[in-house]
């Protein structure tokens, strides 16, 4: 597995070179390698154990869980949204002395993804999405490769305490699939809580990188999003007589191909931005 080998060894290399050290890191390699049987493990476990985004609360629990036997000081159920509903963020503290704040975030959430790897770990859960649709969940795009990442830096970096001081914030994050869980925890106050940091570490696996590769970027990598759900509303009528309706369906397919026009027409050429169609319901 060199690509969760790689993802988790440069946590810790990044938390070495943004906390104040008091001394030069130990060598990580010999820990890494220690640890390596375990976090498969926690793998292993996040990955056969799926959920979807707004209902991480097994996921939560167990990163909860594994950093508190860390020694950190965790709080759960952080975060609201829109509805008044909980999230399932999670929030870890370790204070350390003076020093810089860094916080260090990872996703919760699965995908609406049947999985069909065959291998013996592969996700078999199955759960109703926003629309009411029996689908299979899997961690389809590496957020249990995230958190078991994340589980290793933070014990790490409590073994190197001797060798860095500031305050380590790590933050499980819900619903990241579903463009919510972050607004969520900032709407629960979570910098006038936990504290406002100095520095934001993110990381993503991905299949563009070789494995054993790390890639890094200058200026903003990746992308903001906003999500929009919009009804389009018609008349009902039979399918021989079109005349005596609005067919909403036609007027859905004119609006996904004028709506291409935004990006191609209204945005700066030089400004980068996607607008995508995800998904449509409509007929009955």
């Amino acid at each position: 597995m060199p690509s969760f080998r790689i993802a988790y060894a440069l946590l810790p290399l990044c938390l070495a070179a943004t906390v104040s050290y008091a001394q030069q890191p130990a060598p990580l390699t010999q820990s890494v390698e220690a640890q390596l049987p375990s976090l498969i493990e926690t793998y292993k476990d996040l990955h056969r154990h799926p959920e979807l985004s707004t209902h991480e609360e097994r996921t939560a629990a167990t990163v909860a869980a594994d950093l508190r036997k860390l020694g950190y000081t965790v709080t759960e159920h952080i975060g609201r949204y829109k509805d008044g509903s909980p999230a399932f963020g999670v929030v870890a503290i370790l204070e350390n002395g003076p020093g810089p704040r860094l916080l260090m975030r990872t996703e919760l959430d699965a995908l609406p993804v049947e999985e069909k790897t065959g291998v013996d770990y592969a996700s078999t859960v199955r759960s109703t999405n926003a629309q009411g649709q029996n689908v299979g969940v899997m961690h389809a795009c590496g957020h249990d490769i995230h958190m078991t990442a994340l589980l290793g830096a933070a014990k790490e970096m409590v073994d190197l305490k001797s060798q860095w001081h500031g305050t380590l914030m790590l933050i499980g994050q819900p619903a990241e699939e579903a463009v919510g869980g972050a607004k969520a925890m900032l709407a629960d106050r979570l910098y006038e809580r936990f504290g406002r940091p100095d520095y934001i570490l993110a990381q993503h696996d991905s299949n563009d990188v070789p494995a054993g590769s790390v890639a890094i970027k200058g200026g903003p990598l990746l992308a903001g999003v906003t999500s929009i759900d919009m009804t389009i509303r018609g008349i009902g009528g039979h399918g021989s007589a079109p005349q005596v309706g609005k067919d909403p369906i036609v007027l859905a397919a004119e609006f996904v191909l004028v709506a291409q026009t935004i990006v191609s027409r209204q945005i700066d050429p030089q400004q980068p931005a996607v607008l995508t169609v995800g998904m449509i319901h409509g007929g009955t």
